[in-house]
């Protein structure tokens, strides 16, 4: 039963999983910058404008993911396989952060295609409170890590589920049609947007998982069954 902890004491003696450790956080960091420039292009741009180039920088956040891997494999090659757990943790990390990437890319391909700043009439301000939430976690999730702070990460992932299921409520009231005022271009971009920060959220409160749970039980919420040996 590997915790992060155990896993991060590996790491700070270990050059090559250090470095991987390092890339990690740069996704981190890398999805956060394309989440903020994503949002901001959708909520508040009339012209689709980006800040940033968000399809370069998911391309680089799936370099590092190529990165962490090949030191994972090397460090697995030169030790003989010692210490396999934390090079899964560690895997299983990056795959969950380089699906935030491709999400955050989904939310400025709906700016691009949906160039007017979005309004989502009654949910508005329900999603906003999304907005904020989710920027929080992001804020939160690196130090966690760091620090192998397992109150935050466990924090984090009950503030995060709660939004989770805040966006089941929102799409679930648009297929019932519950704001006829919404235009249909704002209805099916409003549709989308929920469920992309739906996923994000979820891919986040998995990699938090990583400080919470053993090994078997990353990207399950602790409340949830699996087996504890």
């Amino acid at each position: 039963m590997f915790k992060f902890k155990e896993l991060y004491e590996l790491w700070r003696s270990d050059n090559l999983l250090t470095q991987a450790l390092n890339d990690t956080y740069a996704m981190l960091e890398s999805t956060n910058e394309m989440f903020r420039e994503s949002v901001k292009s959708l909520r508040l741009s009339d012209d689709g404008e980006m800040g940033i180039d968000v399809f370069e920088k998911d391309h680089i956040v799936n370099k590092y993911e190529q990165e962490v891997r090949r030191k994972v494999l090397k460090h697995l090659v030169i030790t003989g396989g010692v210490n396999i757990i934390p090079g899964l943790i560690l895997t299983s990390i990056v795959i969950d952060i380089e699906r935030i990437g491709d999400y955050t890319k989904n939310i400025m391909e709906l700016a691009v295609a949906h160039p007017k700043r979005l309004s989502c009439g009654k949910y508005e301000e329900d999603i906003r409170r999304i907005e904020k939430g989710t920027e929080k976690v992001f804020e939160k999730i690196i130090p966690a890590l760091k620090e192998t702070d397992k109150d935050t990460a466990r924090r984090l992932m009950k503030e995060d589920y709660a939004l989770v299921r805040l966006c089941d409520d929102i799409v679930a009231a648009l297929i019932k049609n519950e704001e006829p005022a919404l235009t249909r271009s704002d209805f099916v971009t409003t549709a989308l947007y929920v469920r992309y920060l739906k996923r994000i959220m979820a891919h986040l409160m998995n990699v938090a998982s990583s400080v919470v749970n053993p090994f078997e039980g990353l990207g399950f919420r602790e409340d949830e069954e699996y087996e504890r040996k």
